[in-house]
C-alpha cells in the first residue's frame, strides 16, 4: 500500500494531510476511550507492541512493487482482533513514520496518503466487527467467514484507498487504469491468506487464557 512517488504531486498532495488528520482523529477518538476503560499504561505498552509488529511486517515479511503501489502483508484484522483498533492504529502510523524516517526517506511525502490507506478502513473493519461479532463472542471464537469479512472490507479498503490516489493524482488514462488494476487483482490474493492466520494466531491465543484480563491484550479477545 505505500504509494509510488510521483502519483500525487504539487499542489494535488495537499487533499493527503487533510485525509490523514482525519484518520489520526480517528485514532484519537479510539485512544481515549480506551484510556478510559483500560488506562494510559494498557494502551503505551501495546502500541509499543504494534508499532513493533507493523515495522516488522513493513521490512521483514516479502513485498513487492506492483502497479502504482506495494503490495505487503500487513495483518491489520489480525492487530485490531488481538490489540484493539486505537492501539492498532498507532501501530501502524508509528510504524510506518520508523520504516520511512530510517529506511524508506523517499516514502516519506507520500505518508499522509500511505496513513489515511492503512487507518481508515481499520476503523471501517472495527464498525464490521460490532454488527458481525455478537457482544457474547469472544474473538479467539469467530469463525472463518467472520474473519474473512474482516478481512476483506480492510484489505477491500486499502484497494480503494490506492485507487482513489492513482486516479486523483494521473487520471483515468488507459495506462493507469491497467496498473491500478494490476494492484487490485495483486493486492486482493492477501485476503486468502490472511483470515487463514488470523484465526491460526486466535487459535494460539487460547493458550494464553490466563491472560485474560491483562492489559497488554483487547478484552474482546477473551471475554
Amino acid at each position: 500500500m505505500h504509494i509510488e512517488p510521483g502519483v500525487v504531486d504539487g499542489a494535488k498532495i495537499v487533499l493527503s494531510y487533510a485525509t490523514a488528520l482525519a484518520a489520526f482523529g480517528f485514532s484519537a477518538k479510539a485512544s481515549v476511550e480506551m484510556i478510559k476503560k483500560h488506562g494510559l499504561m494498557s494502551l503505551v505498552s501495546r502500541s509499543a507492541l504494534t508499532t513493533l509488529f507493523v515495522f516488522a511486517f513493513f521490512e521483514l515479511l516479502p513485498h513487492h512493487a506492483v502497479g502504482v503501489s506495494e503490495v505487503h502483508l500487513i495483518l491489520g484484522s489480525t492487530l485490531f482482533l488481538i490489540f484493539g483498533p486505537a492501539a492498532a492504529s498507532i501501530g501502524l502510523f508509528l510504524g510506518l513514520l520508523v520504516q520511512g524516517v530510517f529506511f524508506a526517506q523517499f516514502d516519506l511525502p507520500q505518508y499522509g496518503m500511505n496513513v489515511t490507506t492503512l487507518l481508515l478502513p481499520l476503523f471501517a473493519m472495527s464498525v464490521v466487527a460490532r454488527r458481525i461479532i455478537t457482544d457474547n463472542t469472544a474473538y479467539v471464537d469467530i469463525s472463518y467467514k467472520q474473519a474473512l469479512q474482516l478481512s476483506l472490507t480492510y484489505q477491500g479498503g486499502i484497494v480503494a484507498w490506492v485507487a482513489f490516489w492513482a486516479f486523483y493524482g494521473q487520471g483515468f488514462g488507459a495506462e493507469n487504469l491497467a496498473s491500478v488494476a494490476t494492484f487490485g487483482v495483486a493486492y486482493m490474493s492477501v485476503v486468502l491468506i490472511e483470515p487463514v492466520l488470523d484465526l491460526a494466531v486466535l487459535a494460539g491465543a487460547k493458550s494464553l487464557h490466563r491472560f485474560k484480563h491483562s492489559a497488554l491484550f483487547e478484552a474482546r479477545l477473551f471475554n
